[in-house]
This record gives structure tokens, C-alpha cells and sequence, in this order.
């Protein structure tokens, strides 16, 4: 059966998998998952679909996780959220600030599920996911047994977890536990938000204030396909950093605890003149730099073109190598996106 992954990938990409399955609970998952394996084919677990590019047809079974739910409970200083994985992660910053329990407005607008959100270690406008995580509930697929991560034993990094590498392929995200402290501070460093006043700003206002950012200079999938930040904001040594400050001094930069310093990757790309660039139906988008768009009938082929050609131009302009952030799915599985637009 060759079924259609067009509607299961925010960059709306024509690709096929020989079975698509919705899960609405863990049986289910776990059952769709130990099929794929008894017939000897790849499997693969997606959320939305909102931060991976299909390379080719899939081979085997794509299982849309669908495990929905949201309970909270109260501490005397922090209301503490059980969310499924399959919950819609703006809709959740919706739900929480709708019931007077802020903290993830800066996160406001990210697509995807959830379940997604520890995976890539999600961040926006100067705040991570592990700023409120406080555990993630996994089941291992080849056993069924149910495990519970703390935030530490998640080993969150910037864009990355303990979900990216040895428990790539081995357990599926069935809840994530949030901790949302009740004495709120403002997170006002990043963009417009700077211009709001800690003493008397609101969540309501800083979540209004990072939706306007984000849907004045980023794409609606629905009308252009995308999978939002196509590439991560590198990090680069301090020594690398004098210099490159040196020669551009206007280049945004964020110093990081452990003195490198991370870039504004947007701000490379759109110094080498690539906004509006395309290859076949794919292209930069000609206000965020940072995305990739499909303008129509894109391959992923055009996609991969594209990439390679921002990742060259910022490499000679700046000796600064992008990587994707996006991940890349070839026919059995997640493949090495480095690799492949190298």
C-alpha cells in the first residue's frame, strides 16, 4: 500500500509510506510498532509533522501519535501539567495562559505535538522547553515498559536531548510533565520583547507580542509549506567569535554560560543576499531568511539543493557551517541532514 505523507508534513512534500497509523493511546502504538517490526519493515513516530523533510518514500510504517489528555495539579508555589504527547503545543500555551498559568508565552506559536517539544528541546524568544520541564514519560517500544525521565536524566542542550541519540529509536514520548512556577518573571531579551516594561508587561502582552513577531515574519504552512527554522543558530567558540565580531560588528550574538557564543543564523543568511533565492519549486522566504519554503510543487531534491547553497554561501562568507535543525527522513529512517547537504 503506497499512501500519500503530503497532509502528514507541514512542508507538504509528495512523498509515500506503505502504512500510516494514528494512535490515540499507547496500545495502539505500541502495537502498530511491533507490527512494522515483525514484517521486517522501518518505522517511523511523528507528531505534526512540522520539523522533517522526506527525502524519498518511506518503506514502512509512519505512526502519528495522537495520545491526548491534559490533567494539572497544584504546589504551593507551581502548578504542575500532565500534557499527552499528541496535544497541539500552541493550543496547549493557549489552554495554560486562558487558565491564569503563565510561563510558556515566549513559546507561543511553535507548531507541532507535545511529545515533540522535549525531542528538539523547543526554544523561542529567550526561553527552552527545559525551562519548565519537569519530567517526560516514555514507553520502551520493544518491551512496553514504561519509563519516566526526569528533566536532568533528559540531558537537554541547545536543539538537543537524550531523545536525539541513544533513545533515537528506541522509546516513543507518550506525556511530558510541565512545572509552571507561580511567581512569574518576564522573559523580555529577545526581538520586540525588549521593548516591553518587565514592571508592568503581562503574559497575555508577551504572548501577544511574540505572535505578532512570528506570523508577521514567518510563513503560514498552509499557504507556503515549511517546516519553520530550517536551520539551528550556531554556536561558536570565542575566539571564532572575536574575530567574526571583528569584521561585523553588527552581527547579533548571544554569549553563551560557558563562553562560546551563539549567532543569529537568519542574520548570516540574509547578509549573503539569499532571501527570495530559489532552486526548482523551493525557496528562502523573502522576509525570514531562516526559512525554507516550498513555492510550489517543491522536490525535496529543490530542498536539499537550496540548503546546500545557503550552508555554502554563509560557510565562505563567514568559515561558519550551518546545520540543520530540520530533521531529514530518507526511506528507512532519520539520516544525517549534515551529510546530506554537505
Amino acid at each position: 500500500m503506497n499512501l500519500s505523507l503530503k497532509p502528514w508534513n507541514t512542508f507538504g512534500i509528495e512523498h509515500n509510506a506503505r502504512r500510516i497509523v494514528c494512535a490515540e493511546n499507547t496500545q495502539q502504538l505500541l502495537e502498530a510498532w511491533q507490527s512494522a517490526v515483525e514484517h521486517q519493515q522501518p518505522v517511523l513516530i511523528l507528531g505534526e509533522g512540522s520539523n522533517v523533510l522526506f527525502l524519498e518514500d518511506f518503506a514502512g510504517t509512519v505512526i502519528i501519535n495522537r495520545i491526548k489528555g491534559i490533567t494539572i495539579s497544584e504546589e504551593a508555589d507551581a502548578w504542575l501539567l500532565h500534557v499527552g504527547a499528541g496535544e497541539n503545543w500552541h493550543q496547549l500555551v493557549q489552554f495554560t495562559l486562558e487558565r491564569g498559568m503563565p510561563g510558556l508565552e515566549n513559546l507561543a506559536l511553535i507548531p507541532g505535538c507535545t511529545g515533540s517539544s522535549p525531542i528538539q528541546n523547543i526554544g523561542a524568544y529567550g526561553v527552552e522547553l527545559q525551562r519548565v520541564c519537569d519530567y517526560v514519560d516514555c514507553v520502551e517500544l520493544s518491551s512496553g515498559k514504561h519509563q519516566r525521565l526526569t528533566a536532568k536524566e533528559c540531558r537537554f542542550g541547545y536543539r538537543d536531548s537524550i531523545f536525539k541519540h541513544e533513545y533515537q529509536d528506541r522509546v516513543a514520548i507518550t506525556a511530558v510533565g510541565l512545572r509552571l512556577i507561580k511567581a512569574w518573571q518576564p522573559v523580555l531579551t529577545y526581538g520586540e520583547l525588549n521593548r516591553l516594561d518587565p514592571a508592568t508587561v503581562t503574559p497575555q502582552q508577551v504572548f501577544d507580542a511574540v505572535c505578532h513577531m512570528r506570523m508577521t515574519k514567518l510563513p503560514d504552512p498552509k499557504v507556503y509549506g515549511n517546516a519553520g527554522s530550517f536551520f539551528k543558530n550556531p554556536v561558536i567558540n570565542a575566539e571564532q567569535a572575536i574575530a567574526l565580531l571583528a569584521a561585523h560588528p553588527q552581527a547579533p550574538h548571544y554569549p553563551q554560560a560557558d563562553g562560546s557564543v551563539k549567532l543569529a543564523a537568519g542574520w548570516l543568511i540574509d547578509q549573503c543576499q539569499l532571501k527570495g533565492t530559489s532552486t526548482g519549486g523551493a525557496a528562502v522566504h523573502h522576509l525570514q531568511a531562516l526559512v525554507l519554503i516550498n513555492a510550489g510543487q517543491a522536490t525535496s531534491d529543490d530542498v536539499v539543493q537550496l540548503a546546500h547553497l545557503v550552508r555554502k554561501r554563509v560557510g565562505e562568507k563567514f568559515n561558519v557551517w550551518l546545520e540543520p535543525e530540520v530533521r531529514f527522513i530518507g526511506h528507512a529512517g532519520e539520516v544525517n541532514a549534515v551529510e546530506v547537504i554537505a
